[in-house]
């Protein structure tokens, strides 16, 4: 059976992933905002969840970044000030994808800075609390 550091894990390198799919893609003729926005807004929602699924939080299913951030709050989780208005991602999760009446402009140096901040953010969290696991019986399982 899969564990909550099992979990973590996966979604941190999912995150990891989008976020060398978004940097990978900007070089290359004819991509739009869309898809670098896509990958962009997937990182930064996996690497939330990678650190809510490591602190045994059941999180919901939603691309919606603010929702997530609301929830990892409730959970007693703060995002980093890097990661403030992280949400204006949140369109490219779907609704752009398909398009819209009134597409909106990407940022694109933005999205990749939050992208990348979310994935280390992530990464330090995670691995901070594998040591707590590691140092006693007293500290929350990943298990």
């Amino acid at each position: 059976m899969a564990t909550n550091g099992d979990l973590a894990r996966r979604l941190l390198g999912a995150a990891q992933e989008d976020e060398l799919i978004a940097r990978s893609l900007l070089p290359v003729e004819g991509v739009t905002d869309v898809g670098v926005g896509f990958h962009t807004q997937q990182a930064a929602e996996k690497a939330i969840k990678a650190v809510l699924a490591a602190q045994g939080a059941e999180f919901p299913f939603t691309h919606n970044l603010k929702q997530l951030r609301d929830f990892a709050k409730e959970s007693g989780i703060e995002l980093p000030s890097t990661l403030d208005d992280v949400e204006d991602l949140t369109p490219f999760a779907a609704a752009e994808r398909y398009g819209s009446e009134a597409p909106i402009g990407l940022d694109r140096d933005q999205a990749l800075t939050w992208a990348a901040a979310a994935v280390e953010w992530a990464r330090q969290q995670i691995k901070s609390q594998e040591r707590a696991e590691d140092s006693g019986p007293d500290t929350p399982s990943l298990r």
